[in-house]
């Protein structure tokens, strides 16, 4: 199988990634994707949700980095409330 393929965006900004790749990748229909784009070049990063017991992992791991670092609830309460403007 190619690895690299040829495409073309449309007058919306719309890029068809080759059905080959799309195979190979086992990309659906309502993937997502980071792009990144530097100078003449842009990458596609395929991204998904983490199943539920990798969820479950990063947010104990969170919760422990969040304890070992002193953070407390009101301070994320405070911290959202002044990204929403409401200080």
């Amino acid at each position: 199988m190619a690895r690299i393929a040829t495409t073309k965006m449309s007058s919306k900004g719309q890029v068809v990634i080759p059905e080959e790749i799309r195979q190979r990748l086992k990309l659906k229909a309502g993937a997502q994707f980071v792009v990144v784009g530097e100078n003449d070049v842009v990458i596609l990063k395929s991204i998904a949700p983490p199943a539920k017991e990798e969820f479950a992992r990063l947010v104990a791991e969170a919760r422990k980095q969040a304890k070992a670092s002193g953070l407390k609830r009101a301070d994320i309460s405070a911290a959202v409330a002044k990204v929403r403007g409401r200080q």
